[in-house]
């Protein structure tokens, strides 16, 4: 085999990995969101959940009103390796999709586990202290 070759086989093997890699550290659920006095929003769910889809188009309909008086962390459990995450953990997450609302003082306002209706969202939003 000449060097044209090899590079070419590596290339083929390589890059996917890579790539496949760089996508889930992207979505990596390690990173616990920094308390910043507001309150918080952690949305757990999966990329390959339609009800989560369902979810993820409501809040980018209500985030931009809410940014400023709230954190936003979407955590994505597409493994089992994301199942070690220490805000599964935390709050107990057991299936997507799952939104866990948190007032400033770190007490948990709501725990919407499933799809909910956009009003349901906005209106807890609304209650978050």
């Amino acid at each position: 085999m000449n060097k044209k070759t090899i590079f070419t086989i590596i290339a083929i093997l390589v890059i996917p990995i890579l790539a496949f890699w760089g996508i889930n550290l992207n979505k990596s659920s390690e990173a616990v969101a920094q308390n910043s006095g507001k309150p918080q929003i952690f949305k757990f769910s999966s990329s390959m959940c339609l009800e989560c889809k369902q979810v993820e188009q409501i809040f980018d309909e209500i985030m931009p009103e809410y940014n400023e008086k709230v954190d936003y962390t979407q955590i994505i459990v597409d493994s089992r390796k994301d199942m070690n995450s220490p805000l599964i953990k935390k709050y107990k997450i057991t299936l997507v999709p799952t939104v866990v609302m948190v007032n400033s003082d770190g007490s948990i306002a709501k725990t919407i586990v499933g799809a909910a209706q956009k009003d349901e969202y906005e209106n807890c939003i609304k209650g978050l202290r």
